[in-house]
């Protein structure tokens, strides 16, 4: 999985475990390991979900101050309105 640099380090620390993305299907897999810079992530679920069902909970484990600030970094892919299915992948870094 691809993650902007400057949440690279925080994802790796295990502040961030949780990521939206905004595929047509989903690019990674439950259990499957995989490299974030020096370390590697292993991924604990993958689901789809509407935009509109993220919680406080998980724009914190994204990193993101609040939900907007999710959906622009989301949005990179296309705009997401409240009904547009994103992937949730919740992931820990492995040591």
């Amino acid at each position: 999985m691809e993650f902007s640099r400057e949440l690279r380090a925080d994802v790796l620390s295990g502040r961030i475990t949780v990521s939206f993305r905004l595929w047509q299907r989903p690019k990674v897999k439950t259990g499957g390991r995989y490299r974030v810079e020096r370390g590697q992530i292993e991924v604990d679920s993958v689901e789809l979900v509407p935009f509109s069902s993220i919680t406080k909970a998980d724009v914190r484990r994204s990193g993101e101050s609040d939900l907007e600030s999710l959906r622009r970094r989301a949005a990179h892919a296309g705009p997401i309105s409240e009904d547009t299915l994103v992937w949730r992948v919740a992931f820990h870094p492995i040591g």
